[in-house]
């Protein structure tokens, strides 16, 4: 039978050579010519049926014959001779595959190890609940092979179950020395075992597994021997000296949460959780600590449209009526906040909300920090009246107002201070009998308050988180003293006299020799 190949286009006879013969080799290094079969004598029946396209199309492909008289010759339709040459001439003997037949590239498979295997068999005789990859990396550990989870599995589905366990003991309770038990869940654990497949073959539970190999890391073999269950480390106790520490701090805050009393309390061989456990206990015990009947609800936390990039940038002006009265009169009581730091710059205290108030607040502060960029307030009488709106433009401040009614109290963060204040100092408030003493409680809270710790720093990750310590020594734009009191002039204490000899200074009247 005669075959050919196809080089870079054109069909090169093997017989070139002898032109109508085939030339042979024979085992003596000698050559045989052949006679080839004319194209004219009758087709020979091949059983290859790429054999037979090939026989259909050569004359052509040697230009021996055109298509028409090969189709004529062998009983085929001229355009399939025709489509037949072209694909040959461009695919080779490919082309004349049919074209539901799809022609791949002979791979190399990859010999598996009989140990591999074998493993493999002495697995699935153990347990048959492992996963793919967790044999091969079994299989890793044990043979030191690498092999695919996938061919893993090929495996896995072909081999039986019925090879003999080859444990001694398949359960973690039928060991007569404990120590062999946790050290069997060791070797398995570091043969490349899942947790869950060693707690179900060896009955054991998870959390027990999880102990032995933390156990085992910590201390290798030794951790594997039977060990005492007492405690080794003493537990923490609130003994009665730090109850009453803490009771006596409830006294004198007892609205405080959590938190503040432990920043009060100045010490941190506490958790805040546990600080809160001695306050409840305490409240059940002592009957003279103060309490608040009306518990508020917490709302969700909005997000603030001023908040601060550095110090200064922001201040916070507000006044709080205070829930006691003095001779009869609830007193007012103003605090100026840094919105970057939260510390209470300035404060005083006045029977109103007046506008001189919140002028002598904001010149305190600034004489002792500069002049901020920002200063937020709402929209009470003493922030939008002309003197304090001139004192702004004076200083170049930018004095926004929001509308508490319209749900905006949020924005201005001395609303959410103030309730520091009422937990925190309200009840020492409360035993001030004159206005003096009132004041001097003040002083004392804005020092409490600014030299401990502060949630929101410590949630904003500053260290040590005191508004005083964050705060520093930054300072806002600077005026001298004399410029500073231009700003505030006849703004700050505008006193007139009136026909009857009487100073006034604000609401108060004064003799001309005591108003001077």
């Amino acid at each position: 039978m005669l075959f050919t190949q196809h080089m870079g286009g054109s069909l090169w006879p093997r017989n070139h050579d002898v032109p109508g013969h085939d030339v042979q080799g024979d085992s003596q290094g000698g050559l045989t010519v052949l006679p080839l079969h004319d194209a004219d004598e009758p087709q020979l029946s091949f059983n290859d049926p790429i054999q037979q396209r090939y026989e259909r199309i050569r004359p052509v492909l040697f230009q021996e014959r055109t298509a028409t008289e090969r189709a004529q010759e062998t009983d085929t339709h001229p355009e399939t001779v025709g489509r037949l040459k072209r694909r040959f001439e461009q695919q080779g003997m490919l082309g004349l595959f049919p074209g539901s037949v799809e022609v791949l590239p002979a791979r190399r498979r990859r010999r598996v190890p009989d140990t591999v295997v074998q493993e493999l068999q002495r697995l699935k005789g153990l347990y048959e609940g492992f996963g793919y990859r967790e044999l091969a990396r079994i299989v890793f550990h044990r043979v030191e092979c690498r092999i695919d989870s996938k061919t893993v599995q090929q495996l896995w589905e072909g081999l039986s179950s019925s090879s003999p366990r080859q444990l001694p003991l398949l359960d973690y309770h039928s060991y007569a020395d404990p120590s062999q038990a946790r050290l069997a869940v060791i070797e398995l654990y570091f043969e490349g075992w899942h947790k869950s497949s060693i707690s179900e073959f060896l009955h054991v539970s998870r959390p027990t597994i999880n102990i032995w190999i933390e156990r085992f890391e910590a201390e290798n073999l030794s951790s594997l021997e039977d060990q005492s269950h007492t405690p080794k480390t003493i537990q923490r106790k609130a003994w009665m000296p730090t109850m009453g520490e803490i009771y006596h701090l409830q006294k004198r805050h007892p609205d405080a949460g959590g938190f503040r009393m432990w920043s009060l309390r100045g010490k941190t061989d506490l958790a805040v959780r546990t600080i809160e456990r001695i306050m409840a206990v305490n409240r059940e015990v002592y009957t003279d600590i103060p309490h608040v009947s009306k518990k508020r609800k917490k709302k969700a936390p909005q997000p603030h449209p001023f908040k601060a990039a550095f110090a200064h940038e922001y201040w916070f002006i507000d006044g709080r009526i205070m829930d006691f009265e003095i001779d009869g009169v609830k007193w007012w009581s103003l605090i100026i906040l840094d919105g970057s730091s939260r510390t209470m710059l300035a404060g005083a205290v006045a029977r109103s909300e007046a506008s001189w108030v919140a002028l002598t607040v904001l010149y305190t502060a600034c004489l002792r920090y500069g002049i901020p960029h920002h200063l937020i307030s709402d929209k009470g009488g003493a922030y939008i009246s002309d003197l304090f709106e001139a004192v702004c433009v004076r200083l170049g401040i930018d004095h926004q107002t929001i509308t508490g009614k319209d749900g905006e109290s949020y924005k201005n963060l001395m609303e959410t201070h103030f309730n520091i204040q009422r937990r925190v100092y309200d009840y020492q408030f409360s035993l001030s009998r004159t206005p003096i003493e009132f004041e001097q409680a003040h002083r004392r809270f804005l020092a409490l308050y600014n030299s401990t710790a502060h949630y929101g720093l410590l949630h904003e990750k500053f260290a040590p988180p005191i508004p005083l310590e964050v705060l520093g020594a930054a300072k806002g734009r600077l005026y001298s003293l004399e410029e500073l009191g231009r700003k505030f002039s006849r703004a700050l204490f505008p006193r007139t006299t009136n026909g009857y000899g009487c100073v006034t200074l604000h609401s108060s009247h004064f003799y001309v020799e005591e108003g001077l």
